[in-house]
């Protein structure tokens, strides 16, 4: 029932991710906007410099996976370049209640947890609620349930 919830309340922000992903090249792996920007423009290391998000300066940014990011400073443009698996967001920057639910929906960069050194974020308050309720056992089912969803189109699900 919470799965069906999903998908018709956000049924058209995944048919317009998916377009926006794949017209900019960024494929159906990466949440971004219709500019390809990944995050709504979040610093994705932010979230583990500063321990807490933090927008990124549009004059600061690096391409990754198809995927523009921005950043705050240099330093945090080069500790990504570095290693930009540390940082990016679990699932693409999707939602990870709705990867564990078996659909693609965006997921909000201010709505955030870091488990175990990995960016996971989530759709809306009441959604993060839920996941909060079984971290570890929403994580197990989204990260089994990633490896189908992950090239798939978010409007097909």
């Amino acid at each position: 029932m919470f799965a069906n919830l999903i998908r018709g309340s956000v049924a058209a922000l995944v048919v317009v991710t998916g377009l926006v992903s794949s017209a900019f090249g960024a494929g159906f792996d990466v949440n971004a906007t219709i500019t390809g920007l990944a995050l709504r423009g979040v610093d994705p290391v932010s979230y583990f410099v500063n321990g807490a998000p933090q927008d990124g300066d549009i004059a600061i940014t690096e391409v990754h996976n198809g995927a523009t990011y921005r950043f705050a400073s240099e330093e945090n443009r080069d500790l990504f370049k570095q290693n930009p698996e540390k940082y990016l967001p679990q699932y693409g920057g999707f939602c990870a209640f709705g990867a564990a639910m078996g659909v693609k929906v965006d997921g909000d960069p201010d709505l955030w947890k870091i488990v175990d050194n990995k960016l996971y974020l989530n759709l809306a308050p009441s959604i993060q609620e839920r996941w909060n309720k079984d971290v570890p056992g929403f994580i197990s089912k989204a990260d089994e349930n990633w490896v189908g969803l992950e090239s798939v189109d978010p409007s097909s699900l």
